[in-house]
């Protein structure tokens, strides 16, 4: 069913609202000269490391150790992600890295 052109302004603007009240709620509740709670700070500290944890879960989940490549790209992208990122320290580079690395061996060493 296609929309007519009241109810496509009525969706639009409803996405736009809820965006801005999503954009605007931590500013809301919690203004620039009160102290943040303690609870927000440790899942500001936490979360990060749970999500990388689920995703490479999520990456690997379908990897099987008894079929030809037997993980041996997986393996050797997800070592060269954590080599490089103890070297550089940094996200961006240790995702790009390992993301090539992975493209390259399934296009040409294990095709």
């Amino acid at each position: 069913m296609i929309p007519n052109a009241s109810e496509t302004l009525f969706i639009i603007l409803t996405v736009a609202l809820v965006t801005l009240g999503t954009r605007a709620l931590p500013f809301v509740l919690f203004p620039a000269g009160r102290k943040t709670p303690e609870w927000i700070l440790s899942l500001g500290r936490a979360l990060p490391p749970a999500m990388i944890g689920m995703l490479v879960v999520y990456c690997l989940k379908g990897v099987s150790p008894l079929v030809y490549p037997y993980g041996l790209p997986e393996l050797f992208s997800v070592a060269l992600v954590i080599l490089l990122q103890l070297w550089r320290h940094n996200t961006l580079i240790s995702i790009c890295g390992g993301t090539a690395c992975y493209m390259l061996l399934i296009q040409m060493v294990f095709s």
